[in-house]
C-alpha cells in the first residue's frame, strides 16, 4: 500500500511529478522519525535552557544558535508548541511541564495583540495543542486549566477577526503591514477563529452587535482563493499557469483590488514558495474542517458545494504548483522566479536540490509546510473515491523523506535547529550566509522547526493506528 489507513485501495505511479516514482509508505520513514525525535527532544532542552528570552523570541539560528530578528512576535508559540509535540509523541512529562509552563509565563500578550495576523500561529500551537492533549486523554481533565485554554482560545479568535476589511464582495483579515493589504500566510492563521466559532464564541462589536467567526473566517479564506491563488485563467499576463502571490493590495476607500505584492518573496509575479505551502497546508485543513460544521452553519455563505469546489480548486492549484516548482527531491528554492535559478541550468528541477549552490538558495521550511498540505490534500480526496489523491500522497511522502534525512535534517548537537536550509526575508538579507558561501544555508527557523514537528506526528499517527491529528482536535471532546 502507498499509504497506511483505511483510505487506501491501489497504487499508481506518477512519473511526471517531481521524481514521483517509487511507492513509499508512512511505514518506510519510521527510522527517520525515530532518529527525529530523538534529536528534538535534546534541542528544545537546549534552547529552554540557554536562550536569553529577555531578547525576544528566537527566530532563526546564526551560526547554529537561535536569535531574535524583530519584526513582530510571530514565533514564540512555535517554540513552546514544540515542546507539547515532544510531549504527545514520547509521553516525557518534561516536556509537557515546560508547555504548560510557558504558555502561562509568556503567552497571555500574544492572546490580546491587536497588531498582528498570527494568532493561529502563537495560540493554536500552545494553548490549542495542550487543549487538544485534554481532550484526547492524554493528560488529566481540570475544569479550571480547560477553561483557561478555552478562553484564550476564544479571545485569540475574535481579536483575530477584528482585523477586518470589508470589500466588495466579501472582506479578508488584514496584515500587519495596514487595512489594504492581505497576506497569503493568513489562510493558516485563519484556523484559530474555526477554533473559537467551535467554542461558541463569536466577535462582538457596537450595540452588541455579534458577528459569526466562522463566517469571517470561511469568507477570508473564499478572498483568499480568490485572489491570493492564480490558476492559470489569464488575470494579468503572467497568470499561464498556478501560483500565489505573497500580499494582495486594495484600495481601502472603494474596496476594489488594485495589484499582486511580495515582501518575502522575489516579485508580486512569482512564487515566493513559503507563501505557497501556507496556502497548501491552509486549504487543505480548511477541507477537512468544514466537514464538521453543519449546513446551518453555513446559511448566508453559499451552498456548501460551492465553498468546498473553491477551497479545493485552490488546494489542487497550490500543490500542483508546488510539484511543477520543486527540485525532484520535493526540497524548494526560495522563490519560483528568483533571478538567478536560470544559472542552475534549464534541468535544475529534474536534480536534487543543492542548498550549498552558488545562485539561489533553498526553503526547507516551505517543504516543511507543503509536505503536510500534500498529505492532507492526498487523504481527503482519497476519502472522497478520487484516486488523484495518491498523486499528493507521493509527493508528500517523498519531501517527508527529504525533510528527515540529511542535509535537510540537523544532526549536529552542537546546531540548535533541527531542519537546516531555512529562508526568512531574502529580499531584507536578514538570512545569514556562512564564510565561504554566496547564499544563505545552513540555517534553521523556528516555524520550520515546529512545523517539521507537526508533521513528524501527523505522520506518526497514522503509522501508530492513533487518532488523526488536526488544529480542531482542541474542539472535539471525547
Amino acid at each position: 500500500m502507498l499509504w497506511k489507513g483505511k483510505f487506501v485501495k491501489h497504487a499508481i505511479t506518477y512519473k511526471d511529478y517531481m521524481n514521483i516514482k517509487d511507492q513509499k509508505r508512512t511505514e518506510d520513514l519510521r527510522d527517520k522519525l525515530n532518529v527525529f525525535w530523538e534529536l528534538s527532544g535534546q534541542k528544545i532542552l537546549a534552547i529552554d535552557k540557554n536562550y536569553d528570552t529577555s531578547k525576544g523570541s528566537p527566530v532563526f539560528t546564526i551560526n547554529g544558535k537561535y536569535t531574535t530578528r524583530g519584526w513582530t512576535e510571530w514565533t514564540q508559540g512555535f517554540q513552546y508548541g514544540c515542546a507539547a509535540l515532544q510531549f504527545d509523541v514520547t509521553g516525557r512529562e518534561e516536556f509537557l511541564t515546560m508547555a504548560r509552563r510557558h504558555t502561562v509565563d509568556k503567552m497571555a500578550s500574544h492572546v490580546s495583540h491587536f497588531g498582528v495576523h498570527d494568532h493561529g500561529f502563537n495560540n493554536v500551537s500552545t494553548y490549542g495543542n495542550l487543549l487538544r492533549l485534554m481532550n484526547e486523554g492524554r493528560i488529566p481533565e481540570r475544569e479550571w486549566e480547560r477553561n483557561f485554554y478555552e478562553l484564550a482560545l476564544k479571545v485569540s479568535g475574535a481579536v483575530q477577526a477584528k482585523r477586518w476589511t470589508p470589500i466588495k464582495d466579501g472582506g479578508f483579515m488584514y496584515s500587519f503591514n495596514g487595512p489594504h493589504s492581505l497576506f497569503v500566510d493568513t489562510i493558516r492563521t485563519v484556523r484559530v477563529l474555526m477554533v473559537a466559532h467551535k467554542l461558541g464564541h463569536g466577535l462582538m462589536g457596537e450595540n452588541d452587535e455579534r458577528s459569526s467567526l466562522l463566517h469571517r473566517g470561511v469568507v477570508h479564506a473564499l478572498t483568499t482563493a480568490k485572489y491570493s491563488v492564480y490558476y492559470g485563467e489569464g488575470r494579468d499576463s503572467y497568470d499561464t499557469e498556478s501560483r500565489t502571490v505573497h500580499e494582495c493590495v486594495f484600495n481601502t476607500n472603494d474596496g476594489n483590488f488594485r495589484c499582486p505584492n511580495s515582501q518575502q518573496g522575489y516579485t508580486g509575479y512569482s512564487t515566493w514558495t513559503r507563501g505557497l505551502s501556507w496556502a497548501m497546508l491552509g486549504f487543505a485543513e480548511e477541507l477537512e474542517f468544514l466537514e464538521t460544521v453543519g449546513d446551518d452553519e453555513l446559511e448566508g455563505l453559499g451552498s456548501r458545494e460551492e465553498i468546498e469546489a473553491i477551497f479545493l480548486k485552490a488546494a489542487k492549484a497550490t500543490c500542483d504548483c508546488f510539484i511543477a516548482k520543486t527540485a525532484s527531491d520535493g526540497i524548494p528554492y526560495w522563490d519560483t522566479g528568483a533571478p538567478l535559478l536560470y544559472k542552475l541550468g534549464d534541468d535544475y528541477l529534474e536534480k536534487r536540490s543543492d542548498p550549498y549552490n552558488t545562485f539561489e538558495p533553498v526553503d526547507s521550511s516551505a517543504a516543511v509546510m507543503g509536505a503536510q498540505g500534500l498529505l492532507r490534500l492526498g487523504k481527503y480526496l482519497l476519502d472522497k473515491g478520487d484516486k488523484e489523491g495518491e498523486k499528493y500522497i507521493q509527493a508528500g511522502l517523498l519531501s517527508s523523506e527529504s525533510i528527515f534525512s540529511e542535509p535537510y535534517l540537523s544532526t549536529d548537537l552542537n546546531h540548535q535547529g533541527l531542519i537546516l536550509h531555512s529562508i526568512y526575508h531574502r529580499p531584507n538579507g536578514w538570512d545569514h550566509v556562512p564564510a565561504g558561501s554566496t547564499i544563505p544555508n545552513g540555517e534553521s527557523s523556528m516555524w520550520g522547526d515546529y512545523h517539521a514537528m507537526e508533521l513528524g506526528l501527523y505522520l506518526q499517527r497514522l503509522m501508530d493506528d492513533q487518532k488523526y491529528y488536526t488544529f480542531f482536535g482542541s474542539t472535539e471532546r471525547a
